[in-house]
């Protein structure tokens, strides 16, 4: 059946799937995906489907996981790596920044390396400390990565083979919290570009840029706003490097107000590229300044906090009033 109604978590079971029955090639590795089948589930199965050489259970050590995968990349194999959850990833962070993000170049292009690197991210789900972070802008920030996220359970099934197939390393930053929600999944359709922004609702007075857990929220606050008489439109990043900034503009050009939301810190985060990029392209159309929603500068709170600290629906809400006030 092409068509499916999918939780994004099992769209990307089936991806997994689909990329080790295309590929021999194609080896996944990971703290207790094998076996158990990942914490989220997300290789539930495969390991008993493939074998233990295809889906290997590995030691807890990310850093080795990461070096081992660059290994395996260089012999020609397309290891997909699964960091257990966001926090872990730290240890292997060297390897993902020095090596991995590097070899390309470091070869002047002649070394393909293939890796695709999953992290469960963010909060929503009252997971103790150091399980609900988002660092992706510290990987947006090395050359030499891509780094993508889906929102839906399409985007969830096709980004993931479109990364697996991908010569350049890709991190790819699975919503937790979304992992449960419900889409359609066409598994015969054509996907588009995988560093293609898409409008994922139109609107005349004010655009929200989101992406990954966010944009359902985004999505929330243009329905409750149009029931006010406000006209949002909502543009799903997918992509946040690269990042497709025309898409950004043209919706821009013709709201003429933005605001950006993500899960992690406003600090340095990548709102403030949106921010600076889309004020340097659309300066003569914006009625005002580029605004920005999005996680404190303060480490992640406990389980009981996590509301007060993530981006809702008031808050984003307010940014949009801000917005359309001036």
């Amino acid at each position: 059946m092409a068509v499916q109604n999918l939780p994004l978590a099992k769209a990307l079971n089936e991806s997994l799937r689909k990329a080790l029955e295309t590929d021999p090639k194609v080896v996944i590795m990971g703290l207790d995906v094998g076996k158990l089948g990942g914490v989220f589930r997300i290789t539930d199965g495969l390991q008993k489907d493939f074998g233990e050489d295809r889906v290997v259970d590995t030691p807890l050590a990310e850093s080795g996981i990461v070096g081992t995968a660059i290994g395996l990349a260089l012999r020609g194999y397309r290891p997909v790596v699964e960091i257990q959850f966001d926090g872990f990833v730290f240890p292997a962070y060297d390897q993902i920044v020095t090596q991995l993000a590097k070899m390309r170049a470091r070869s002047l292009g002649t070394v393909k390396m293939p890796v695709v690197i999953r992290i469960p991210y963010g909060g929503g789900i009252g997971a103790v400390e150091h399980h609900s972070e988002s660092p992706e802008s510290l990987f947006a920030h090395v050359a030499g990565l891509k780094v993508v996220t889906p929102a839906t359970p399409s985007d969830a099934y096709w980004m993931l083979q479109q990364a697996i197939q991908s010569d350049d390393p890709v991190i790819f930053f699975e919503p937790k919290r979304r992992y449960w929600d419900k889409g359609e999944v066409d598994t015969e359709a054509f996907p588009g570009e995988l560093h293609k922004a898409r409008v994922a609702r139109e609107g005349t007075d004010l655009t929200l840029a989101a992406y990954g857990p966010m944009v359902k929220t985004c999505l929330e606050v243009a329905a409750a706003a149009a029931g006010e008489g406000k006209s949002i439109e909502v543009v799903d990043l997918r992509s946040i490097s690269p990042l497709d900034f025309d898409t950004i503009q043209a919706s821009v050009e013709k709201t003429r107000r933005l605001v950006v939301v993500h899960e992690a810190p406003v600090f340095f985060g990548s709102g403030a590229e949106i921010a600076a990029r889309i004020t340097e392209r659309c300066f003569y159309h914006l009625e005002a300044p580029v605004l920005r929603v999005g996680g404190y500068h303060a480490p992640y709170p406990p389980a009981r906090l996590e509301e007060e600290y993530l981006p809702g629906l008031d808050r984003v809400l307010d940014a949009v009033d801000r917005s359309l006030a001036y």
